[in-house]
């Protein structure tokens, strides 16, 4: 079966056959014609081949193509004729009819490529012959795309791109056929630098032999090339025509010359022609100094290649028939031709065919495209001449041709090809690594990088946007061989921005801006441009001029934000936005590296950075090191040679400590060098003093920093050096040049570029004198004397002067080389110099100046620079440390944080778009983040503060407020923003504190804060809860009607229609408002502060405390909640409460004791204290001290103690229930039972409780709870009974107070005299202390002579429901508060005596007045006076006394003071009888545990004078008690308790105590009129009391009568029998009291 591709050629002879023979010169059909007819003849044979073949395989290639080939290349065939067998040529190769792995494949390419590119056709009109030169693009293209195209050799390669450069640079095609031209060359530059990773970097000596052959010239592309008919014979086939050395004139080569400073060359130089007639124009460049721009000390390469699939491959596929063109377009802007000139008829080839190369290195390794084309370059050698595949030379000399186009000082190059030139870098840049490859490396860091930055200067947009386009590329890949390069780019984008030029377009500013907001994205730039920059001693600050430029520009002048503005402000983002990935990664590592082993953490890096789709998620930073580590050990791989550091680090990586140490000592030297600069010993002086220069002067040291800082005037350089002071120095600093091996001009040019040389002769003498003597020395003495070198010298410097000073110029015509060696004539010790050195001197000088620092300008000056620029960049100086990701962000952020804050304000304040809102709040966030992260408190405080302003609440009228807030769309965003980063972040939150509880405080005036912030605890409401903010109420009925009229009398009119309610919109808004901050959710910065570190937590407490308001702006309310919130930090924070106790104690003080009247906050102050030592006596680290905090409430002022008295009655109820067990030490009982005696029953405070500094002023407490001076329980004597109760009191600190009113009778009618009936009352109370002396009058009393002041009945009731929950459980009973509780006891005996009824007569006048129960001074502002303080909206106040009425009792009163009575003496009557078994106990288990502690004793005595005695004197205080129910009832507890079983153990002594202490006490009051409305009821506790102490009195008769004092004892009971006898009024009574007096009778 015949190939199907057989039957394709022999379809395309038919075609291009037919189609010559129609054509008019081919009109004769005879046989005999073909024959002669070179094309058909070739046809038929091909036919006749084609016919005894059945595989196209087995045909050369050669041999099927010829016959089109030479179609194409006849200059006798129309352009139609020319077009098909074009179109057949292109067909053979789209259907893949040619094997790449013939034999003859390569030949068959390299003959295709010559024809096509030498095409030659007759021509008819412009339009067909376009369409020929279309065919001609299209064959080119799919010829150097398809897999057979890498047969193409160097020269054949620079053909095709020559051919299509023609093409495209010619104004007169239409400009269809000239962007078709530009597009084939996108796709051929595209494919050929994806290839290079496939080719090998060459010997420098190899490169250049080999480069000789291939120039691409630029003839025929200018608008002055002539179109001219040309005859040439057909192009035999290419294996039979030449050898490879071809008798063609070779093009100069444009290899650098090394260490050639003199030697200048040219782009691209033009040829002569083989062609006489062909005029082609070449495109001359200046030429500029030819530095080694390949050093050997160039840095580590960025091996992060592009990925070569990014890029759109043009290979097309091996299907056949199909060829797969780019898909993207590219939008490029073009420049328009002004002319268009006819085409003419015969388009001919302009340049002569250019030589094979004759060797090149073979690559054996087959390439396979991004399309997954596989290319295998073969080697084909025919009758000796070898066909090397094309590799880097072409692509190098395609790269230099490219660059020569974008030279904007070569007038040749029009602003199309410019454009086309910088577009078609663009695609290289893209799809090729070059940094590896020192060829093209060299001339990126030299005229590409020149040009490109020329361009910056330019006014046309499209070059200028091209231009910066190109130079990002280049700066993403290979800025680490750029360094000088990366701060003249940055420079000149900076003075473009800044630029005041008001011609300057927008648009370039705004596309200087995006270009550094592109750069900073590249991962680690901004960190590299720190620190080789900012910490290099001799470079710029870039990143902090940066910082700088970028945030005064993101404020605009006229107040509206334009691109420019937003630009800037995402710049300096950048920054934030990686820095906060960074850290983001570091947290997301080190969380990861406690669950994980170190494999999965990497694991784990690695996925997170694959799956990461923005910039919240970073790399973890393990990994970071990881890649930069890899990096490292490919480039050594690679480099074969150690990565380099700069000499000024310690490491690759150095600390920030070094960095920051090197940015001192550079704003040093940078100092020094401005003084130096002005005056040079001046400028040495102080680099000395500040320890950077050897004092004395090393001048070798100085030598070196002349010579390395560029920053210094040459001018001041030349006078210091030269000065004769410092000969030696001078001596120093020329051997600090490499003159060995240069040429005297070449070094003579290298020593004056370092300084400006001076004017005067003599100076100029000695500087040249130094130089020649140090260069003779190094180069081995080339010349017989010194001198000769001398003379030398001065002779290049005057031809310097003679051939480029223009005034020299104007007078004289310049120095001729015969003059110039006239003049040296027998200088060389009498002997001439050597004739051709002197030649290349002359000639070194007159192509290029010895410029002279200072003195040139314009381009002379501009090569200069760039000299030096390239000079530093070869040098260690020019090495650029590359260094991972995120490596110095706290340095960074450090700078940049204040700039960006202050531009996202601006930017938040200014805007509208909520887009940019957004940015900014997403900003706001990022940096607090990193703040965080890094523990900058004061950055996050200034955030919290920019903050707080823009949510308005404090700047706005508490009125006005909810209104404006809520329909503040940016004011909510900055609150649930500020809310958040406190709740997120408040562990380093300090003086941001205060703003946010001001504004905190601020949302509570205008009542938006959720109800459960303004609902705090309380003891006495009866739902536990009571609101901090008054309710609205009805108007009181006093004040409404006068104060309504009056308020409506004084409003106007727009006033009273805001009376009637809000507006709809109004609601809405406060609606909205407190939508808001419900999401802001405030009270977890309650409920989380647990979570904040110490020092947080005592700056929000201090916040807390500064809030409560002074004197001037008091406002009682807003004080409160401050406090509440405080409290509930404080309970949030039990478990280190400790640490900040002091604080909370202080302030609890300051509000309780210097309080001068009740109020409000004073009552919340003490449920407060109450409620923290009800949380906190649990914890035994502090219960003691909050127990002793419990004293503040009795250093208050009683008259203000009495006013919250219900409420601590409730809290120590509370406290007593929860806590009771937790109370070990006796000074924590005595503190509890002071304070329930103290509100319960009314006493006054222990004299050592009460404040004695009378400074009003006390901000601190006072003084601390353990600065308390009293005595304590323990300093008593436990071993006395009661026998005068005055004294026990009286050593607990207390003096003895006057006796209440009530008392008074028991004064008068205590103390008795045996036999003196007549005894007058008054005389008695008249001189009380007189009858003291007397021996027979009764010292003993029932009362314990405390001064009884008012208390309210619920608190004292309060108070026994205490004690009686302490006495009934045993476990609470301890000696430590045992005797205290009999006392306590006692104390409410006193009070609730008679009901309790002496103490309410006066308590109306201290009712708790309603109007006054808030304060209020110094409203904040003018709408204030009214802002809930109307009578209307004042908060009911609680009365703490026992009812509202103001006269008589109430009924349920009795009742309840009943039951507190009979509960007394339940206890009273519970403690006694358990007293002996409790003690008992105590002892045994004493004995037990062997404590170091008091010995307790539970023998009779201690029993009586601790307990039995002062209970039973309790309940005789009960059987004096007006209400007869009580008495009797106290009268049954006596006597049960008189005649226990367990009183029977006490002796006579105590019996006679018990007589002395109650009974006779007891029959003293009882004698007083106690209750006149009972007489009878008097009656029978009289003669019950007297039965009791008959029966006493006999039961315990025998022991008595051991007694000394057993006479007085008798005489006293007759005495009080007597008194009894007669103080009854009826005689039914008499005999009983007679009866009684005999039973007592002694036998």
């Amino acid at each position: 079966m015949v190939d199907k591709n057989i039957y394709i050629v022999q379809g395309e002879i038919c075609t291009v056959v037919g189609a010559i023979k129609r054509n008019s010169r081919w009109n004769t059909h005879t046989p005999l014609d073909e024959e002669q007819d070179p094309l058909l003849n070739s046809f038929s044979h091909l036919k006749e081949i084609l016919n005894n073949m059945k595989e196209l395989s087995d045909v050369e290639p050669n041999i099927f193509l010829r016959p089109f080939l030479e179609v194409v290349r006849s200059e006798d065939t129309t352009g139609p004729i020319t077009g098909m067998a074009l179109t057949s040529v292109n067909k053979f190769l789209s259907y893949g009819l040619i094997d790449a792995n013939h034999e003859a494949a390569a030949e068959a390419i390299e003959n295709m490529a010559d024809a096509v590119t030498h095409a030659r056709f007759v021509g008819t009109d412009p339009a067909s012959d376009e369409v020929v030169l279309m065919k001609i693009l299209q064959v080119l293209r799919t010829l150097l795309l398809t897999p057979v195209g890498a047969h193409l050799t160097n020269e054949s390669v620079c053909e095709i791109m020559q051919s299509c450069f023609r093409i495209c640079f010619e104004m007169r095609l239409s400009e269809l056929l000239r962007k078709s031209a530009e597009h084939t060359l996108v796709d051929m530059v595209q494919l050929l630098f994806s290839r290079l990773p496939q080719f090998k970097e060459e010997a420098k000596s190899f490169v250049g032999a080999n480069m000789k052959k291939l120039k691409m010239r630029a003839g025929g592309m200018s608008e002055s090339s002539k179109w001219k008919k040309q005859k040439r014979s057909p192009h035999p086939p290419r294996h039979m025509v030449r050898s490879a050395s071809g008798g063609l004139e070779q093009a100069p080569t444009t290899t650098l010359s090394n260490n050639n400073l003199s030697g200048g060359v040219p782009f691209i130089e033009q040829d002569s022609l083989s062609v006489s007639d062909s005029v082609a124009s070449s495109m001359s460049i200046p030429t500029d100094s030819g530095l080694d721009t390949c050093s050997k000390a160039t840095s580590r390469e960025d091996l992060t290649d592009l990925d070569q699939s990014s890029s759109a491959a043009t290979t097309p596929s091996t299907e056949p028939g199909h060829l797969y063109t780019q898909s993207e377009c590219r939008q490029v802007e073009h420049a328009q031709s002004a002319s268009v000139e006819s085409i003419p008829e015969v388009l001919e080839d302009g340049e002569s065919v250019t030589e094979h190369s004759d060797s090149s290195s073979l690559h054996d390794m087959d390439y396979v495209n991004p399309r997954g084309v596989r290319f295998t370059p073969q080697q084909t050698q025919r009758d000796g001449a070898a066909l090397i595949p094309y590799s880097l030379p072409c692509l190098r000399e395609l790269f230099r041709f490219l660059i020569s186009l974008t030279n904007p000082h070569d007038r040749h190059n029009t602003d199309a090809m410019m454009h086309m030139g910088l577009q078609l870098l663009t695609v290289a840049l893209e799809a090729a690594h070059i940094a590896p490859y020192q060829s093209l490396l060299g001339l990126v860091k030299d005229e590409l990088c020149r040009h490109l930055f020329q361009l910056l200067s330019v006014d046309r947009m499209n070059l200028y946007a091209a231009s910066i386009r190109a130079c990002f590329l280049l700066f993403e890949s290979m800025r680490g061989h750029l360094k000088f390069q990366l701060e003249m780019y940055l420079k000149k984008l900076m003075d473009i921005i800044t630029s005041e030029n008001m011609k300057m377009p927008y648009e370039m500013k705004e596309m200087a801006l995006e270009a550094l907001v592109q750069l900073s994205r590249i991962p680690s730039f901004v960190t590299e441009l720190y620190i080789n920059h900012d910490c290099d001693f001799y470079c710029s600050n870039l990143f902090e001029d940066l910082t700088k430029l970028l945030s005064k520009n993101a404020f605009p002048v006229s107040g509206q934000l334009y691109t420019t503005h937003l630009l800037s402000l995402e710049a300096l983002l950048t920054v934030i936005d990686s820095t906060e990935a960074h850290c983001q990664a570091k947290v997301l590592n080190s969380t990861t590296q406690q669950d994980h082993s170190a494999e999965m953490v990497l694991a784990e890096g690695e996925c997170s950075t694959n799956d990461r789709t923005d910039t919240t998620t970073g790399t973890p930073i393990a990994l970071i090191h990881l890649v930069y580590f890899l990096e490292n050990c490919i480039f050594i791989l690679a480099e074969k040679k150690e990565p380099k550091k700069p000499h000024r680090f310690s490491s690759c990586l150095p600390d920030s400590q070094e960095l920051l140490d090197i940015r001192n000592k550079k704003k040093l030297l940078n100092s020094g060098t401005e003084q130096f600069n002005q005056k040079p010993k001046k400028g040495i002086q102080f680099l000395q003093e500040k320890g950077l220069l050897s004092s004395p002067m090393d001048n070798n040291e100085v030598a070196q920093w002349l010579r390395e800082n560029p920053r210094l005037d040459k001018k001041q350089i030349g006078e210091f050096i030269s000065d004769r002071k410092y000969m030696e120095l001078l001596d120093s600093f020329v051997n600090t040049f490499t003159f060995r091996g240069l040429r005297i001009d070449e070094a003579l040019r290298l020593y004056l570029e370092a300084f400006r040389l001076p004017g005067e002769a003599p100076v100029i003498h000695r500087l040249l004198e130094t130089f020649t003597d140090t260069w003779h020395k190094v180069n081995g003495s080339p010349f017989m004397t010194n001198d000769a070198g001398f003379a030398l010298a001065y002779a290049v410097i005057m031809l310097n002067t003679d051939q480029h000073n223009n005034n020299v110029r104007k007078q004289n015509i310049p120095m001729t080389i015969e003059q110039f060696k006239k003049n040296l004539k027998g200088v060389n010790g009498n002997t001439d110099f050597d004739q051709d050195m002197l030649e290349d001197i002359y000639n070194a000088i007159k192509n290029e100046e010895i410029v002279m620092p200072d003195e040139q300008s314009g381009l002379v000056k501009e090569n200069y620079v760039w000299n030096v620029l390239l000079h530093r960049g070869a040098t260690s100086e020019g090495v650029f440390l590359h260094v991972p990701a995120g490596s110095y962000d706290h340095d960074l952020f450090t700078m940049t944080w204040g700039p960006t804050i202050a531009a996202l304000s601006y930017v938040f304040d200014k805007s509208l778009d909520d887009t940019i809102i957004q940015k900014a709040i997403a900003g706001f966030r990022k940096c607090a983040m990193i703040s965080a992260h890094y523990g900058f408190s004061d950055v996050f405080d200034n955030l919290i503060i920019s903050l707080c302003k823009f949510t308005t609440l404090s700047s706005e009228s508490v009125e006005n407020l909810p209104t404006v807030f809520g329909s503040n769309g940016k004011a909510q965003i900055a609150a649930k923003t500020m809310f958040h980063l406190a709740h997120r972040h408040g562990d380093i939150l300090r003086e941001g504190w205060k703003n946010i509880m001001d504004s905190m405080l601020q949302l509570f005036r205008a009542e938006l804060l959720p109800k459960a912030m303004v609902e705090v605890e309380d003891f006495v409401e009866p739902n536990g809860t009571i609101s901090l903010q008054r309710e609205e109420t009805p108007s009181n009925r006093g004040e409404s009607a006068v104060l309504s009229f009056v308020n409506w009398l004084t409003l106007s009119g727009a006033e009273q229609s805001g009376q009637r309610g809000p507006s709809t919109e109004n609601q809405e808004a406060k609606q909205a408002a407190m939508l808001c901050i419900k999401q802001c959710d405030p009270e977890k910065l309650i409920t989380e502060s647990k979570f904040l570190q110490l020092e947080s937590l005592q700056e929000l407490m201090k916040a807390l405390i500064s809030v409560t308001p002074d004197e001037e702006t008091y406002d009682e309310e807003d004080a409160a909640f401050c406090l509440e919130m405080l409290l509930r930090i404080v309970m949030e924070n039990r478990d280190r409460v400790s640490c900040v106790w002091q604080t909370v104690r202080d302030h609890l003080c300051h509000l309780c004791v210097q309080a001068t009247e009740s109020c409000f906050l004073v009552e919340r102050a003490v449920v407060g204290l109450i409620r923290l030592a009800i949380r906190l006596l649990r914890r035994e680290d502090i219960s003691s001290q909050v127990l002793l905090s419990l004293r503040l409430l009795l250093m208050m002022k009683p008259h203000v103690l009495a006013r919250v008295s219900r409420e601590v009655a409730y809290g120590l109820h509370e406290l007593l229930k929860t806590n009771a067990a937790n109370i070990h030490c006796t000074d924590d009982w005595f503190t509890l039972f002071a304070l329930i005696e103290c509100i319960g029953a009314g006493i006054k405070p222990p004299a050592s409780f009460k404040v004695t500094s009378t400074t009003p002023d006390i901000d601190t407490g006072a003084q601390s709870d353990s600065e308390l001076s009293f005595h304590h329980l323990s300093e008593v004597s436990l071993d006395r009974g009661y026998t005068s109760d005055s004294e026990v009191y009286t050593e607990h600190g207390k003096s003895r107070m006057p006796r209440s009113v009530t008392d008074v009778d028991v004064t008068s009618s205590g103390w008795l005299v045996v036999g003196k009936d007549d005894l007058d009352i008054s005389k008695v109370a008249a001189s009380g202390s007189k009858t003291l002396l007397n021996p027979l009058v009764n010292q003993y009393s029932l009362s314990l002579g405390q001064d009884m002041g008012f208390h309210d009945t619920k608190s004292l009731i309060k108070c026994v429901e205490s004690l009686s929950f302490i006495v009934r459980d045993a476990a609470h009973v301890t000696p430590e508060n045992f005797e205290l509780c009999v006392k306590a006891i006692r104390v409410f005996v006193e009070a609730s005596l008679n009901g309790g009824y002496r103490t309410y007569e006066k308590k109306k006048n201290h009712k708790y007045d309603s109007q006054k129960s808030r304060v209020r001074r110094k409203p904040r502002d003018k709408e204030g006076a009214s802002r809930r303080a109307k009578a209307s909206s004042q908060r009911p106040s609680r009365s703490h006394s026992d009812d509202e009425e103001d006269e008589g009792v109430p009924a349920s009163y009795h009742t309840v003071s009943l039951q507190v009575s009979q509960d007394l003496l339940d206890l009273m009557h519970t403690l006694h009888t358990r007293a002996s078994s409790i003690y008992s106990s105590w002892a045994e288990e004493q004995r037990r545990l062997e404590p170091v502690g008091k010995k307790i004793e539970a023998d009779s005595q201690t029993l009586w004078t601790s307990c039995w005695c002062p209970l039973l004197q309790g309940i005789a205080w009960l059987c004096c008690d007006a209400r007869r129910l009580v008495r009797m009832q106290a009268l049954t507890y006596l006597q049960r308790a008189l005649l226990v079983h367990d009183l029977q153990t006490l002796d006579a002594v105590e019996w006679e105590s018990c007589f002395n202490k109650v009974l006779f006490p007891l029959l003293t009051k009882l004698l007083d009129n106690i209750s006149p409305a009972d007489v009878c009821g008097m009656e029978e506790t009289r003669m019950r009391a007297c039965t009791l102490l008959s029966k006493v009195f006999l039961q315990h008769l025998s022991p008595l009568l051991s007694l000394s004092t057993f006479a007085a004892l008798w005489l006293t009971i007759l005495d009080f029998m007597d008194k009894y006898m007669h103080a009854g009024s009826s005689d039914l009574n008499l005999p009983q009291h007679h009866l009684g007096t005999h039973r007592l009778l002694p036998a």
